[in-house]
């Protein structure tokens, strides 16, 4: 079933939980997603990121997404991420996505606090959540990053949110929710994540809307719990996912040309193997992040 981004997110506040935001560029992401929250009877966001449009393009994934979601007997929330694009994301919202996220973080303050207040009319007009980006995340969505930190070498993080300023942006906006930067960084990490919570308490303690972590791949569950309890109630989640996806083709193919170079290896065996692999990385984080919550359904 369908469930609005506030929705979803009010849900994870009353269960002190952080929903898991999966980004899905394939079908066989979207069964996974849905499909582990199903079995594990917690809500579960499932989102298209538009410099994912190159891989499947909005107007093939969207209705598919929207689609699966109706039909699904678990909460689901069908998001768009990232988008720099006030038209296209007219579009999602028009197909039926019930999230949106408007990234303006690369924006002088000023045009970011004027796009994402254009953004908050636009989805209050389709009663649609929305999720905005305050400080850098040190790699823009799609990039492949391998930094341990936020923060630039021998820098002092100033690339996080500035707590006093995530309090006037989101005043200036009407936002629902807000992505704030405390040292996750978007694709894979070289070394282990240095995450300032202290950072993410002055926010939590100056804002009153949900917090949303990008960058959730590599972080330890240690590490997610701390975050979820000082707020995080959406947590984004797709490097290692495909990654491990990834992986598994390559054993597949490997292991069926073991003894035979060339044996055949049917897309439909990759495909299955993906969607298999997927499911159980995705179920796996869906109940770390319900961080101790009872199942919902």
């Amino acid at each position: 079933m369908l469930v609005n981004l506030r929705d979803i997110c009010g849900i994870a506040e009353q269960n002190n939980m952080a929903i898991a935001a999966f980004n899905t560029p394939s079908l066989e992401a979207v069964r996974a997603a849905i499909d582990a929250a199903e079995a594990t009877g917690y809500p579960v966001i499932i989102q298209h990121a538009e410099c994912h449009d190159d891989i499947t393009p909005l107007d093939v994934m969207g209705p598919a997404m929207v689609a699966l979601a109706e039909r699904s007997t678990a909460q689901v929330c069908v998001h768009l991420d990232h988008c720099e694009n006030l038209s296209y994301m007219r579009r999602a919202l028009e197909m039926g996505f019930n999230g949106a996220m408007f990234d303006g973080s690369a924006l002088p303050y000023e045009q970011n606090i004027a796009n994402s207040s254009r953004a908050a009319a636009m989805c209050a007009s389709f009663d649609c959540g929305l999720e905005c980006e305050l400080g850098s995340l040190g790699a823009r969505e799609g990039d492949i990053l391998e930094d341990g930190s936020a923060a630039p070498e021998g820098g002092s993080g100033a690339t996080y949110t500035d707590p006093d300023q995530a309090l006037d942006f989101v005043a200036s906006t009407g936002l629902d929710i807000l992505a704030c930067s405390f040292g996750t960084v978007h694709g894979l990490y070289r070394g282990e994540p240095q995450l300032s919570f202290e950072v993410l308490d002055q926010i939590r303690n100056r804002v009153e809307i949900p917090l949303v972590m990008h960058g959730g791949s590599g972080v330890s569950d240690e590490d997610y719990h701390k975050a979820i309890d000082a707020g995080i109630r959406k947590i984004n989640y797709y490097t290692y996912g495909v990654k491990y996806a990834g992986e598994t083709v390559c054993d597949l193919i490997q292991s069926r040309r073991a003894n035979d170079s060339n044996a055949v290896v049917y897309w439909h065996d990759m495909t299955t193997a993906a969607y298999e692999r997927l499911l159980e990385d995705f179920t796996q984080v869906i109940r770390v992040f319900a961080n101790g919550a009872e199942p919902l359904a």
